[in-house]
């Protein structure tokens, strides 16, 4: 006749219990690596000049952080100082966005703007929280019937980006113009 062994439960020992997952208090995510802050920050500030070029204000708009600050600076040297061309907060911005179509239809009509940017320096606040962007800006204007291209501008953009909630947006940004001659008709458009 076979016999059968009952297993006797061990009492579990404390190291188990605590080997046991618990529940986690709730973390606000946060970019784990540098790669990953800097292909968010490189994609934002990239993302911005692809919505002006399209015309896409609202996604433009969507893209800054509720605090942001827009400036367009530059130097003039009969002044000898700086000098500020436009300061809008995001309300400002939406502004300007909404009533441009209305005055500029002349440029929508006959021209595609192209911002080409390269983005030459990103340093990060010490928590991580901000980042502190230097690119570099050409824009050129072309005529819709394929035409023409020029030069409009050459600038700097010193922008602000909040790296908030595992997200980029953009909290500030500088236009800093080396051009100063907008052509003829200058620019109405942010760049």
């Amino acid at each position: 006749m076979a016999t059968t062994k009952t297993a006797t439960k061990k009492p579990r020992s404390k190291s188990a219990a605590a080997a046991k997952p618990t529940l986690k208090k709730k973390v606000e995510f946060r970019f784990e690596t540098l790669f990953e802050r800097e292909k968010a920050v490189r994609e934002l500030i990239a993302r911005t000049c692809l919505t002006m070029d399209a015309y896409d204000f609202n996604s433009y708009l969507d893209l800054c952080h509720e605090d942001f600050q827009y400036t367009i600076t530059t130097y003039s040297p009969e002044l000898r100082k700086d000098i500020i061309w436009l300061d809008h907060d995001k309300m400002g911005m939406k502004t300007l966005l909404d009533v441009l179509p209305l005055h500029a239809s002349d440029h929508f009509l006959r021209l595609t703007m192209s911002r080409h940017l390269s983005v030459y320096t990103i340093d990060y606040s010490a928590n991580d929280t901000r980042a502190s962007v230097v690119s570099g800006l050409q824009v050129f204007n072309t005529a819709k019937d394929g035409g023409v291209t020029e030069l409009l501008s050459v600038a700097k953009y010193f922008d602000t980006v909040a790296l908030e909630g595992g997200k980029a947006s953009l909290l500030s940004r500088e236009v800093r113009l080396d051009t100063r001659m907008l052509g003829e008709t200058g620019s109405l458009i942010p760049f």
